[in-house]
């Protein structure tokens, strides 16, 4: 098939790639032309404006978005819709929220455009071993893309499905990414108290390694941790600073609106928030009242603290 893609960042040109690999043909555009140009040489098209780019594609036209989250999505929409004609299809594979991807799916289907929402999942990783693909949207626009959804997963009969209409896609890949939050944590607080046991001497690369065979919790991410950890594993370079994507923050209000305990997410992702304190303004309110109903002492502030 021959798809027209905005947006090479590190998914978008690593997705061109495997879709170029598997005998497709891919136009690329991206507002960065070195991102454009680095496509070309390694087979695709390159388009220098979104009117380049539709001009390229035949009917239907297939579209796909790997672009931030939010207002650049609907932007793009502005300026990519009045392009189109009937028929066509509009791929978001970014991380929307999924009351974002149902409102645009109306919309564009008010022009006879098609709209999918999918999760898509795997990383830098995912150009060999293949991409999680969670696809939401009408079924007539999921079986026209077969060939490029079968393309893009690990194989062509799994790691991708039509999980439901417009919105369960990235609805899906929201609590997919709530897990992973959950899974990460875990993971890190493991290898924390073993690190902390400084009677035993642990090696936590060699027991990364032995967990990763026949243990109930191997898993990739035990594999890329292992992998992380054969570097070093005093971490001394690494600051203690955890982002996140939002994806974890759509999760946790999502099961409070629908009065479902997730306590390991919730608690995962405020992990992530506490990690960015570095005040510790409330760690010091705690110390102050001990300090008021206990008389217990307060730690001075040190120029090693500082």
């Amino acid at each position: 098939m021959k798809i027209g893609m905005i947006g090479l960042g590190r998914m978008g040109f690593r997705m061109s790639l495997r879709l170029i690999r598997g005998g497709h043909t891919v136009v690329g555009h991206d507002p960065n032309p070195e991102a454009v140009e680095r496509l070309v040489q390694k087979g695709g098209q390159g388009a220098d404006s979104l009117e380049a780019l539709v001009s390229q594609l035949a009917l239907p036209r297939v579209i796909w978005m790997m672009i931030p989250a939010g207002d650049p999505v609907d932007q793009t929409l502005d300026r990519l819709v009045p392009l189109l004609t009937g028929g066509d299809m509009v791929i978001d594979g970014g991380n929307s929220f999924y009351k974002d991807s149902m409102r645009r799916a109306e919309r564009l289907k008010e022009r006879g455009l098609f709209y999918l929402d999918v999760g898509t999942s795997g990383g830098v990783w995912g150009l060999e071993e293949g991409y999680s693909l969670m696809i939401g949207g009408e079924a007539e626009a999921v079986a026209h893309l077969r060939p490029i959804f079968e393309t893009l997963a690990p194989a062509p009969d799994r790691g991708w499905g039509h999980v439901g209409p417009s919105g369960s896609g990235h609805f899906v890949k929201m609590i997919h990414n709530g897990i992973e939050y959950g899974m990460m944590q875990a993971l890190a607080e493991g290898f924390s108290v073993m690190h902390h046991k400084e009677a035993f001497q642990l090696d936590l690369h060699q027991i990364a390694e032995i967990w990763r065979y026949g243990s109930v919790v191997r898993s990739w991410l035990l594999d890329l941790l292992a992998e992380g950890l054969a570097e070093g594993t005093q971490l001394e370079d690494i600051a203690p600073y955890v982002e996140d994507s939002g994806e974890g923050r759509w999760t946790v209000k999502e099961a409070i609106d629908l009065n479902v305990a997730a306590p390991v997410m919730t608690l995962s992702l405020i992990q992530r928030i506490r990690s960015r304190d570095e005040e510790g303004y409330a760690e010091r309110i705690l110390a102050l009242l001990r300090n008021q109903f206990g008389g217990h002492a307060i730690r001075e502030v040190t120029e090693n603290d500082e």
